[in-house]
C-alpha cells in the first residue's frame, strides 16, 4: 500500500483552539479532514512536575510532502511552547480515501 499518507496527532487546550486550528490547517490545504475528539484528561511531565489538564485531540489525515508546512502552520498557531505533533505513516486504507487525502493537499 501507500506509506506517503500520515496521520499527525495533536493536542489542544480546548475546542475553540482545536477549530481555529483545523481551520488554518484545512484553509491552507496542508490537509485533507481534522478529526476533533471530545476532551479527555491528559497527564504529563512539565517543568519537573506531572500535570493533569483537560484537553482535545485533533487527528488530522495529510501527505508526508506536507508535513514540514503543517507542522509550521500549527505550531505558530498554537498556544503551547511545545505542542505535540507526531506523525505516523498510514500504511494501509482505501485507494478511494487516500487518493482524495492526495487530491485535496495537492489542489
Amino acid at each position: 500500500m501507500s506509506s506517503e499518507h500520515r496521520l499527525v496527532i495533536c493536542s489542544c487546550p480546548d475546542k475553540h483552539v482545536a477549530k481555529a486550528i483545523a481551520d488554518k490547517v484545512l484553509r491552507a490545504r496542508r490537509a485533507a479532514c481534522v478529526n476533533i475528539s471530545a476532551p479527555s484528561t491528559s497527564m504529563y511531565w512539565w517543568d519537573d512536575h506531572i500535570h493533569a489538564d483537560e484537553e482535545v485531540l485533533l487527528q488530522i489525515k495529510t501527505t508526508a510532502s506536507e508535513l514540514d508546512e503543517l507542522f509550521k502552520l500549527i505550531q505558530t498557531a498554537h498556544p503551547y511552547d511545545v505542542p505535540e505533533l507526531i506523525a505516523v505513516p498510514i500504511t494501509e486504507g482505501s485507494a478511494e480515501y487516500l487518493g482524495w487525502i492526495k487530491q485535496v493537499t495537492q489542489s
